[in-house]
């Protein structure tokens, strides 16, 4: 029998799902038959489907603790259950370290670290008393693993969210599997903000080894995975989502010949 990932009758809660990488993610979800309620601060410019199955959206500050607990009220209120989440919110503008306010600090570390436990402990007082548990898959980034100029605070709030992921995984055990999606560069409508043109795209597309940027759907596709059946005994897990990660600079500044073997002879 082939092996196929079907959650029909599973609720799926996609905090930021109406836009960018959280849309690619709920379209998946919907593909795998859930029933998506994504959640931000604003609906989607178009709708968010897969076929004739549309999200249901609900608005949520997820920074908010109080609008938190009123969005995973109403989702059991209106679909009875809360199987998996997907921390997916979150994000930040460019700003040097040397500048960036306090003020701009704390929001980014809100967004990207705060807001999560706030939806991932929400969510756990409903899956812990159901029969089947739950699963909280978390959207993290490289720029948790390596140096993330421009991006400190972001960078700094994504290796906390990694770190949360592992705390809450042995916690919450064995009602709530937790998981994490380490992901790198994504194209998205607004790529061209952060690279520029075409050209820029492209040109930061070959530096990936699979050379291309992700797309949201390539994520959509694992975070199905961690919460469908196919990952029941993978819990406290991190998934590098990067397509190779990216070349150390030193092989493009390096004149040695590409492929040459050294020996302790040569060496």
């Amino acid at each position: 029998m082939a092996l196929e990932i079907d959650l029909a009758g599973r609720v799926v809660l996609v905090t930021g799902g109406v836009r960018g990488v959280g849309a690619g993610i709920s379209r998946v979800f919907l593909e795998a038959g859930a029933t998506v309620v994504a959640c931000a601060r604003r609906p989607a410019d178009r709708p968010v489907a897969f076929g004739a199955r549309e999200i249901d959206y609900l608005p949520c500050d997820v920074r908010d603790a109080d609008a938190v607990r009123g969005l995973v009220d109403a989702i059991v209120a209106r679909h009875g259950r809360l199987d998996h989440v997907v921390n997916n919110a979150g994000g930040a503008p460019f700003a040097p370290s040397a500048t960036a306010s306090k003020n701009f600090n704390t929001k980014i570390v809100e967004l990207n670290l705060m807001a999560p436990l706030l939806v991932s402990q929400a969510a756990y007082g409903v899956m812990r008393d159901q029969t089947d548990g739950g699963s909280i898959v978390m959207i993290s980034s490289v720029s948790g693993h390596r140096a993330s100029p421009g991006t400190a605070a972001y960078g700094a709030a994504k290796a906390g969210m990694d770190s949360l992921t592992q705390s809450l995984s042995v916690e919450w055990a064995p009602r709530v599997r937790v998981n994490s999606l380490i992901v790198g560069m994504v194209e998205t409508e607004l790529s061209e903000l952060h690279y520029g043109d075409r050209d820029g795209i492209d040109a930061v597309s070959e530096t990936i080894p699979l050379r291309r940027m992700a797309t949201p759907e390539d994520i959509g596709r694992c975070a199905v995975f961690l919460a469908s059946p196919l990952a029941a005994y993978v819990s406290g897990a991190t998934l590098l989502v990067h397509g190779g990660g990216e070349r150390p600079a030193f092989l493009a500044a390096s004149t040695a010949e590409i492929g040459a073997v050294s020996t302790p002879e040569k060496a």
